[in-house]
C-alpha cells in the first residue's frame, strides 16, 4: 500500500478499487487535513505554478505552498481531505485544482491559500491521477481502470465521460495515467501497454495512438518545437513530430522509470525513481543523464524563476544537485 503512493508509477501500478463500510478508511480520508510539523518533506506526488507560487500536493491530504522558489514552504491552513492527493494544476495565478484517492477533485480560487471539496465518491476507492483545466470553465480528470471526469462549469459539477475500448480489448479498463495537451489545443492521455489517447475536440471523442512500445507510460509533454514526448516503465521514452500520428523511440540512456516531463527553457528534462534526472537541450538528439547519489525517488519538477528544477520526492521537496 504504501509503494502506491510513492509516485504516480507506483500508485498506478499497485491501486485497487475497494469497497469499504462507513467508519473506516474512508471517513478518514474526508477529514480535514492534519497540521504537520515538516510538511515539506512528507511524500509529495506532485507541482505546479500559479504565478509566481509553487504549489505540491501529497500524501494525507497535505498542500503545502512556496513564494520563493521553492527555498521555504509552508502547509495550508486547511485542506479540506486527508485523502492523498497525486495531482495538481492551475490556469493561472489564481485557479487550481487538485485530485487524488477516492476520486477526490479540490478547487482553490486564490493561488492555493484555501480550497473547497467538489466531487469525493466514498463508497469506492476509484483514484484520479491526473487533472487538467483548458480553461477556467473546462476540465477534465482521469484515472483508474478509464476512470474520466468532465467538467464544464468549473467543476460545480462533474460527469464520467464513456472511454472507448482500446484496440483488440473488450471494454475500456486501462488505467489513465496523465492528460496534457499541445499548442494546437489536441488532448494527450499517457496509458498501459506503449498506447496514448488523443482527441481533438475537448475531450468528447478520443482515439487511441500506438507508440510502438509495450510499457506503461507515465507522463508526457507537449514541447515548444511542437513535439509529443511520453515516458515510463524502465526508462521508455517516445517522441512524435505530427501531433502522435507516428512515434519513435528515444533513447535517454537509462533503465529508470520516468515519473514526469517538463519543458524547459532549453529544451527537456525529465525525473524518475533511483534519482533519475535528465535533459535534453534544445535541437540535441543526445540526453544527459544524472543519478543522485541518495536515490531518491522523484515524482516530479517544476522550473524555478532561475530555469533550475525544484524537484519533488517521496521525502518532500529536494535540493537540486
Amino acid at each position: 500500500m504504501i509503494k502506491m503512493l510513492i509516485a504516480c508509477a507506483a500508485l498506478c501500478a499497485s491501486a485497487a478499487v475497494w469497497a469499504l463500510p462507513p467508519g473506516t478508511v474512508a471517513d478518514w480520508a474526508a477529514k480535514p487535513a492534519h497540521a504537520w510539523s515538516a510538511p515539506a518533506h512528507m511524500m509529495l506526488m506532485d507541482a505546479a505554478r500559479a504565478g509566481k507560487r509553487i504549489v505540491a500536493v501529497g500524501e494525507h491530504g497535505v498542500i503545502v505552498l512556496s513564494d520563493d522558489e521553492g527555498k521555504t514552504w509552508r502547509q495550508v491552513r486547511q485542506a479540506p481531505v486527508s485523502a492523498t492527493l497525486s495531482a495538481v494544476t492551475f490556469i493561472d495565478a489564481q485557479r487550481g485544482w487538485a485530485v487524488g484517492q477516492w476520486g477526490v477533485i479540490l478547487a482553490t480560487t486564490d493561488g492555493g491559500e484555501t480550497w473547497e471539496r467538489q466531487r469525493m465518491n466514498l463508497s469506492v476507492d476509484q483514484p484520479l491521477f491526473s487533472v487538467l483545466f483548458t480553461s477556467e470553465r473546462d476540465g477534465l480528470a482521469v484515472g483508474l481502470w478509464s476512470l474520466m471526469l468532465a467538467t464544464h462549469d468549473g467543476g460545480k459539477t462533474w460527469a464520467k465521460v464513456t472511454v472507448p475500448k482500446p484496440p483488440g480489448g473488450t471494454r475500456a479498463d486501462r488505467n489513465l495515467y496523465h492528460i496534457f495537451a499541445d499548442r494546437q489545443g489536441a488532448l494527450f492521455i499517457d496509458s498501459e501497454q506503449g498506447m496514448v489517447l488523443k482527441s481533438t475536440d475537448g475531450g468528447a471523442n478520443w482515439s487511441y495512438l500506438a507508440t510502438g512500445g509495450k510499457g506503461t507510460l507515465w507522463t508526457g509533454v507537449a514541447l515548444p518545437d511542437g513535439r509529443i514526448v511520453v515516458g515510463g516503465l524502465l526508462g521508455s521514452l517516445y517522441q512524435s513530430s505530427d501531433g502522435g500520428a507516428t512515434w519513435a523511440a528515444l533513447n535517454a540512456g537509462t533503465k529508470s522509470s520516468i515519473t514526469d516531463l517538463v519543458a524547459t527553457r532549453n529544451g527537456l528534462m525529465g525525473v524518475g525513481l533511483d534519482g533519475l534526472v535528465f535533459r535534453q537541450r534544445e535541437g540535441s538528439t543526445s540526453f544527459e543523464v544524472q543519478q543522485r547519489d541518495d536515490r531518491a525517488t522523484l515524482t516530479a519538477a517544476v522550473i524555478d524563476d532561475a530555469g533550475k528544477p525544484v524537484l519533488i520526492s517521496q521525502d518532500g521537496v529536494l535540493a537540486a544537485r
